[in-house]
C-alpha cells in the first residue's frame, strides 16, 4: 500500500467480463436515458442514437457532449447526424471530461453502485447498474464552481504544463 493508496482487489480477484454503458442525461430535469451494450463500437453507438431520437420530442434540439473517441466521429455516425439537423455534436477537450455533466453521473454510479461490487457475470453487473439508476431520483447537477474559479483552474493547468514542457 502506498501513500493515498486506500483500496484494491484481492490477488484472487476475477474479473467476469465488462459492459459499455451510453448513457443521455437532460441536464434540466437529471433525467437519463440508458443503454448497456457488450461493445463500444460506432454500431452500438448508432443505436443508441436512435434510442435518444426515439426518446426526444421531434421539436426539441439536441446537443450531445461528447468525448474525443473515435467511435463519435466515423463516417456512419456523420452521415447519420448530417440527416438529422437537431442534433448537434460538442466535442471535449482532452483531459476535460469534467465539462460533461454525464460523466458526474458516471462517478456517481460507480461509488455508489459499482466500486467494491462483486460480479459474477455481466449480467449481474449490467443488473446492478439497472438497479441504481432505477432507484436513483431525477435532479440536475448543480455545479459548485462558478465560471471565475473554473477559469482560474484552467489558467493554473496551463501554467503548470506549459513549464513541464507538455
Amino acid at each position: 500500500m502506498g501513500l493515498g493508496y486506500v483500496e484494491g482487489v484481492t490477488h484472487d480477484y476475477i474479473r467476469h467480463g465488462t459492459t459499455t454503458l451510453f448513457a443521455a442525461l437532460d441536464i434540466a430535469t437529471g433525467q437519463v436515458l440508458t443503454s448497456c451494450k457488450n461493445r463500444h463500437r460506432h454500431q452500438e453507438y448508432l443505436r443508441f442514437l436512435n434510442d435518444i431520437d426515439a426518446h426526444v420530442p421531434p421539436e426539441l434540439s439536441v446537443h450531445l457532449v461528447v468525448d474525443n473517441y473515435a467511435t463519435h466521429k466515423t463516417p456512419r455516425v456523420m452521415r447519420w447526424l448530417a440527416k438529422r439537423p437537431r442534433f448537434h455534436l460538442h466535442f471535449t477537450p482532452t483531459y476535460s471530461s469534467w465539462i460533461n455533466q454525464v460523466e458526474r453521473l458516471f462517478a456517481e454510479l460507480t461509488n455508489k453502485a459499482i466500486r467494491r461490487g462483486s460480479f459474477t457475470s455481466v449480467k449481474s453487473l449490467e443488473r446492478a447498474i439497472a438497479e441504481y439508476l432505477d432507484t436513483r431520483t431525477d435532479k440536475p447537477f448543480v455545479w459548485t464552481a462558478t465560471a471565475d474559479d473554473i477559469i482560474e483552474s484552467v489558467r493554473r493547468f496551463c501554467l503548470r504544463t506549459s513549464r513541464s514542457g507538455h
